[in-house]
């Protein structure tokens, strides 16, 4: 690829032309700059013993390029450049037409858009086969985690039926599975059992607890919450405030799920050993139940500690069966259902709960709840627990959307989730559901069974509806112990998460530090506690890694125009006369002063004190100078009055026998005077009398210094003063400062800053690295350090 020898000529319209560029740069302004692709010496060497196809091929790599030398004000002439206008959106939010009402339409209920183009033939059957095989997959884990929520389990079925339709209505996400999900489970489970415990409802006559009274309240609690819920989400969908889960990295979302899981694997012990345990919420309440059911372990029920061993054995070995021939398998064999079915059959037949004392589910009523309305009094007490629960719950289904939206090859809208999630969660608290997000497993198994729509979750809605209306009451002597093994064997996949540990102290141990943080923090602080703290550590974190960059000296990569860190690559090399600095990160208020340090480090003077002792020198030789001078004036006074009065009553004999000490002193001061000022004045010629040399300091080994900013993302106040005083300081040291590579946007922010003036132009601003070097090889010689100072003196 090549290029002429001058540049191409400018289009039409353009206020400068590249001739005009071209002759300023002939005129003294720069010159033309030959770049050719590097060959390092070995792959030189190397290419010397290739055959001549391979050698040819290498060859043709190369390329030559020939422009002038341009710094910034070159650039914007050459390029034509123009401030790009500013776009005013809000403008269009008060526009009204037909195609923006339809457009609208379509964004907010995607259904209108993709179900009339829906293709019958070749997707119906995959969609009905996936949502077969999650509503087998939602019965049992609807059940189990209404049981983690703290609510009577037929909830659970309610829950996996009004918000999976609604977000088939409102979705944009073709496979995740909307519904329970043990994570949501377990924060509303902690809010339930917190406000309303089981001490609340000791009945005074036998100290039994008044399970219908506690359940009623706990419904209502939890589904006030999900209404809550709902609300923080479709009003953070509708001001597109969906980029707030980007501030939930993946460590932390994996480290809280993990603590998630840890937690709901201790919820469910007291159902595998049928303890009573007291209710606990807040910090270190993990810990004092963990405590609390290892002393009450010889009070375990054995008849119930045997069903959640059985079942829990069955499940494993179904999962195990089903990952080994999941390649023959048409679909995935339902291990939890027929574990469910067969335990209530057992537990009927052989009388478990009253023989053995094994807990039961108890009446499931058949049909669905009539709507009630959320209870305004209880927003107070829910509103921290429900924007927690909202945040965490979008950020679970928005990346598992994401995930499969990539994979398939469409586009997820992150604000109309935020949106579609919300609804399901506002709609199903008025039908008394409690939150929910999306089930990676459940997801999982829609995709591989053949789910291409949003079809898929809907039929899996209506095979719950049938249940809730026909069968749920048939599972009324499933034991809790089954439950409590069914969650258990499913966080099989979030306790693998600690695998992440060593994997991340391998490739990134900052991601290893956030994935401890949040996982001790959630473990300890309860998880909405611990959620907070971890999204301010992790930003926290974002702070100090600016803070601590990577900062380092460029050189010259042989016969290239390509400049890396000398520290790191060998063929590297220093340009005499010039230093090359570079910071991997932005420059702002933060790290402003520790740039400033980085650099005048790694130049290798102390600028700071050279600056100081030059000011001192100067300030002695000022003080000399006006010592000298009051001294001449003195003695001229004296000296004029003297030969005024000689004059009248002497001879000018008399006068110079009498005077001719005066006259020697005088002589002599008047000497030295002249000699102090025409050093000045020869100073002054070379560098406003005042250079490193003339005052016997030691000058840096090199005359330009040039900074590399392309790595500035965006410029604030300070530092656009940092770099200020980064000019002044190095120039009071006799070195010129250049910067480099400065993307548009920038350069737009230090015009806006006033950050050009008469002493800093822009042409102090290159292109690239290279063509500020270039620039400083030709004028190795820097302007005057201080024009105020040789004013003064």
């Amino acid at each position: 690829m090549g290029a002429g020898a001058g540049a191409p000529p400018a289009p039409e319209g353009c206020v400068g032309s590249h001739s005009s560029a071209a002759r300023g740069l002939a005129s003294g302004r720069g010159r033309r700059l030959s770049v050719e692709e590097p060959r390092p010496r070995r792959q030189r060497d190397t290419q010397a013993l290739l055959p001549v196809p391979q050698a040819m091929e290498l060859r043709k790599r190369d390329y030559h390029v020939e422009r002038p030398l341009l710094n910034q004000e070159q650039l914007e002439e050459l390029g034509c450049w123009t401030s790009a206008t500013g776009t005013r959106q809000w403008r269009t939010w008060f526009q009204c037409s037909r195609a923006r009402a339809r457009a609208l339409l379509f964004q907010h209920l995607p259904v209108l858009a993709w179900l009339p183009r829906y293709p019958l033939r070749d997707w119906l059957l995959g969609d009905l086969l996936a949502g077969l095989s999650v509503a087998i997959m939602q019965l049992p884990q609807g059940l189990a985690y209404a049981l983690l929520a703290g609510l009577p389990p037929v909830f659970g079925l309610y829950s996996s039926f009004y918000p999976v339709f609604v977000y088939f209505l409102f979705g944009t996400s073709r496979h995740i599975s909307v519904g329970t999900f043990a994570v949501m489970s377990v924060m509303v489970g902690s809010v339930t059992e917190s406000l309303a415990p089981d001490e609340n409802f000791l009945q005074a006559v036998n100290s039994t607890i008044d399970e219908a009274a506690r359940d009623a309240t706990r419904v209502e609690l939890a589904s006030t919450l999900s209404v809550l819920v709902g609300l923080f989400q479709v009003g953070l969908g509708l001001v597109r405030f969906g980029f707030v889960v980007t501030y939930l990295s993946e460590p932390l979302v994996r480290g809280y799920t993990t603590a998630a899981s840890v937690q709901v694997f201790v919820s469910q012990l007291k159902y595998v050993f049928g303890l009573q345990l007291s209710s606990r919420s807040g910090p270190l309440s993990l810990i004092y139940t963990v405590l609390e059911v290892c002393s009450k372990l010889p009070q375990s029920v054995v008849g119930t500690v045997v069903t959640a061993l059985v079942a829990g054995v069955v499940l494993v070995l179904v999962k195990l069966l089903n990952d080994k021939l999941h390649r023959r398998l048409p679909l995935p064999i339902p291990g939890e259902l027929l574990t469910l079915i067969g335990a209530t059959a057992i537990s009927y037949g052989v009388g478990l709960k009253h023989r053995f004392g094994v807990d039961i589910v108890g009446n499931i009523p058949a049909g669905l709840v009539p709507p009630a309305a959320p209870s305004p009094q209880l927003f107070a007490s829910l509103v921290g627990y429900a924007f927690t629960i909202a945040v965490v719950g979008f950020a679970i289904a928005i990346s598992l959307g994401k995930i499969f939206a990539l994979r398939h090859g469409y586009r997820v809208d992150s604000n109309q989730e935020l949106v579609a999630l919300g609804l399901s969660n506002l709609i199903g608290g008025i039908f008394q559901c409690f939150p929910v997000s999306c089930s990676m497993s459940r997801s999982l198994v829609q995709e591989g069974a053949g789910g291409n729509t949003q079809v898929a979750g809907a039929v899996s809605s209506l095979f719950i509806l049938i249940i809730i209306v026909k069968l749920g009451e048939l599972f009324r002597d499933l034991p809790k112990a089954v439950l409590a093994a069914a969650i258990i064997v499913n966080l099989k996949g979030m306790l693998m998460q600690f695998t992440d540990i060593p994997s991340l102290w391998k490739s990134n141990r900052m991601d290893l530090l956030i994935w401890l943080v949040t996982f001790v923090a959630t473990i300890l602080l309860n998880l909405d506690i611990g959620l907070a703290v971890a999204v301010v550590f992790s930003l926290l974190l974002v702070v100090v890694r600016t803070q601590l960059p990577h900062y380092s000296v460029l050189g010259q990569v042989t016969d290239t125009d390509i400049y890396q860190d000398v520290a790191e690559y060998s063929e590297a090399r220093e340009v005499p006369g010039v230093k090359v600095f570079r910071s991997s990160a932005t420059m702002y208020f933060a790290n402003a002063e520790l740039y400033s340090d980085a650099l005048k480090q790694r130049c290798g003077i102390d600028v700071d004190h050279l600056m100081s002792q030059k000011k001192k020198r100067l300030r002695k030789k000022e003080q000399k100078l006006k010592r000298l001078q009051k001294t001449l004036q003195k003695q001229t006074a004296a000296s004029e009055g003297t030969s005024v009065s000689i004059h009248v009553n002497t001879s000018v004999r008399d006068m110079e026998s009498n005077n001719v000490e005066d006259s020697k002193a005088q002589a002599s001061t008047g000497n030295e005077v002249e000699d102090i000022a025409a050093g000045g004045q020869e100073d002054t010629k070379a560098s406003n009398g005042s250079t490193l040399k003339a005052l016997g300091l030691p000058q840096p080994h090199f005359h330009s210094l040039v900074l590399d900013l392309s790595a500035l993302s965006f410029v604030d106040t300070v530092c656009i003063k940092s770099l200020k005083n980064i000019f002044r300081d190095f120039r009071e040291i006799e070195v010129e400062v250049y910067l480099a590579a400065c993307h548009t946007p920038v350069v737009t922010q230090l015009e806006a800053g006033h950050f050009f003036d008469a002493s800093i132009t822009k042409q102090h601003l290159f292109a690239s690295v290279h063509d500020a070097v270039l620039f400083a090889l030709q004028h190795p010689k820097s302007s005057p350090a201080n024009p105020v100072l040789m004013t003064k003196l």
